[in-house]
């Protein structure tokens, strides 16, 4: 049994489809057959009882043709010079210990325990097959013989006429069930073509793009059905991807650009510097002193430049190894405000934090609220003011800078995107797609707008409550 499933499931799906249609099919004629054979017979068998039925031989005719002992004073032959064919029935007496004579007729028939019980009742009447002397089958009907108690008749007519019939019933139904099973099998294998065409066209596909890598390959869909589903689902994949490798190259031609330049001048710098030891020029120290700290900056803009590509380079699903866990966003606030201190001494940040929980990962959400808090000193004018207030999970960071055009306003979370006016200054253009981005996967929603007066406001909501689950303790 094992191998015939090894070996059904080695066939080709097209082949295991057609046969399981023809299987299906043959199944179902040969029931139907059956079931047919059955309803005729059952039919016949009646038809030839209603015969016996109506054949019935008159008591006082079958009387007078049984001596006081039940015993038959004369056999009948059919065909004889007497009586040419006048019966076509075989007729016996029977008694109730099971003794009998034949009355009409050249064979005895055996004698059941149905014709017996008839014969002692004296009532009632049975139907039932028997066997002739010479093995012939018979349909037996047994009645009483009115007026002689212990005495019944049966009447009996051969079963061959049912089984001529019934066996060109079998010839007919098996010649039908074949021609059917062939042509099930034929639909079958045309049903499975057409039906796995579809499949035959999604499977040249994926074969195309795996050899080629071409993922601009579509494939049409025709109607609703799980086919049609499964086209669409194949063309979403190989979109998604396409726009996957695309953003993927335009990263890292964007971030080529953009390693480009600080490495271009860090470059010349040291080869000025190299030069100068080289030739034995020494190189004034204003002008040294200004070329270190040149390739210092320089240096730093590289590693913070690598550090957001590390970032972009997690995956979207947050799977970045980092705990999530129970956070109080307010302390986290108030912690990347004082790093903002720092970086903009001149400024004044005003802070009105209330008290709220969120389950994020700590260091990527403190890196957002950072990026957002520098791009902010960075744009304030000097000895500007920048307000940052938390209400109900709503993060907002106001700044009094230049603002932001609305024609640029769609552009600010793109990757490298840097504003024609804020190029001179130092940056990645990674820093609000990093908000975006970390703000997204911890569900939250991110929005950067102009403020009324002048500047602008960027605005983080993330979902949490004002008191910490029971049993958590926040990290912050």
């Amino acid at each position: 049994m094992n191998r015939v499933v090894r070996r059904f499931r080695g066939l080709p799906l097209r082949s295991r489809l057609a046969l399981l249609v023809t299987v299906a099919v043959a199944f179902a004629v040969a029931a139907s057959a059956v079931a047919c054979w059955f309803v005729v017979r059952n039919v016949l068998i009646s038809s030839l009882d209603d015969a016996l039925d109506n054949a019935k031989v008159q008591p006082a005719w079958v009387s007078d043709r049984v001596d006081a002992g039940g015993q038959c004073l004369r056999t009948i032959i059919r065909g004889d010079a007497d009586n040419p064919d006048i019966f076509k029935e075989t007729v016996q007496v029977v008694d109730t210990g099971g003794g009998h004579c034949v009355i009409i007729g050249k064979r005895s028939l055996e004698v059941t325990s149905d014709d017996t019980e008839v014969a002692l009742n004296g009532t009632g009447h049975a139907y039932h097959n028997a066997t002739a002397s010479n093995g012939d089958k018979y349909r037996v009907l047994t009645y009483p013989l009115d007026g002689r108690p212990g005495l019944a008749i049966s009447v009996a007519r051969p079963l061959s006429e049912l089984d001529d019939t019934l066996n060109n019933l079998v010839l007919v139904l098996t010649v039908v069930a074949g021609i059917g099973i062939l042509g099930a099998g034929a639909a079958g294998l045309w049903v499975a073509r057409t039906g796995l065409r579809p499949v035959d066209q999604l499977t040249e596909a994926v074969e195309h793009v795996a050899r080629t890598e071409d993922l601009n390959l579509r494939i049409p869909v025709e109607g609703d059905d799980e086919i049609a589903r499964l086209s669409e689902s194949f063309n979403s994949m190989t979109a998604s991807l396409a726009s996957s490798r695309d953003l993927q190259q335009q990263l890292i031609a964007d971030a080529g650009h953009e390693l480009r330049t600080p490495l271009t001048s860090l470059r010349t710098n040291i080869e000025l510097l190299a030069r100068s030891e080289e030739t034995g020029r020494a190189i004034p120290p204003d002008d040294r002193k200004a070329l270190l700290a040149s390739v210092t900056a320089q240096m730093t803009e590289l590693a913070v430049l690598i550090g957001d590509l590390q970032e972009l380079s997690r995956p979207d699903t947050g799977e970045s190894g980092a705990k999530v866990q129970v956070v109080a966003l307010h302390n986290l606030t108030r912690t990347a405000i004082e790093r903002a201190r720092l970086r903009g001494p001149e400024l004044t940040i005003t802070a009105e934090l209330a008290p709220w929980y969120v389950r994020v990962e700590p260091p990527a959400l403190e890196r957002a609220i950072v990026n957002v808090l520098d791009n902010a000193v960075k744009f304030s004018p000097p000895r500007g003011t920048v307000e940052v207030t938390l209400d109900r999970g709503k993060l907002t960071v106001r700044d009094h800078g230049p603002g932001i055009p609305d024609d640029e306003l769609p552009h600010v979370f793109d990757r490298f995107w840097r504003s024609p006016s804020a190029r001179s200054l130092p940056g990645s253009g990674l820093g609000l797609s990093i908000v975006a981005r970390t703000v997204r996967q911890s569900g939250g929603e991110v929005t950067v707008a102009a403020a009324e007066g002048g500047g602008t406001v960027v605005t983080v909501q993330l979902p949490g409550a004002a008191t910490p689950p029971p049993g958590e303790m926040p990290s912050l």
